[in-house]
């Protein structure tokens, strides 16, 4: 009988059982349509001769009238030094861009791109009938768009026991 009212004491000697419990649910849903985009690099005139057994009153650029115009190319004069003679002669001009007037944005869209030496553009997305949904069970819909767009859903569920 002692030992069960020792064995019944030291039962309630135990200290209870403090468990932590943390459930945490968390959804979200990201819709993306790409913006359109230009970059352009206006080029600059350039000239240049070269020769052997030429004389020459030489030919270059001339300067714009206006700073959004481009260089023009002034021609030089070239004669054969030695008649008969071995001669070799290389002339070259590359007109530079010119700015063009006008260009605007409307609505986040350039209406008319400048025609320069160099231009990269990226259409925009399209939206169309993109859209995405997480109801509280975490049934996930997602409709995809327009090319350029992208949809992303996550739904989330988290039990930790301390």
């Amino acid at each position: 009988m002692k030992r069960a009212v020792l064995l019944f004491g030291m039962l309630l000697m135990a200290a209870p059982a403090h468990a932590d419990l943390t459930h945490k649910i968390s959804s979200s849903v990201q819709l993306t349509v790409d913006a359109s985009a230009s970059q352009a690099t206006r080029l600059g005139s350039t000239y240049s001769v070269s020769g052997n057994n030429v004389s020459a009153t030489l030919g270059g650029l001339t300067a714009p009238a206006s700073a959004t115009d481009a260089a023009t190319m002034n021609s030089g004069t070239y004669t054969q030094t030695t008649d008969g003679s071995a001669f070799s002669f290389s002339e070259s001009f590359n007109g530079g861009d010119a700015i063009p007037t006008g260009t605007t944005v409307s609505s986040g869209v350039v209406g008319t791109l400048p025609a320069f030496g160099s231009v990269t553009t990226t259409a925009g997305g399209v939206a169309g009938s993109l859209a995405g949904t997480i109801d509280s069970a975490g049934t996930m819909s997602l409709t995809a768009g327009g090319a350029g767009t992208s949809a992303t859903g996550q739904f989330v569920t988290e039990i930790t026991i301390k």
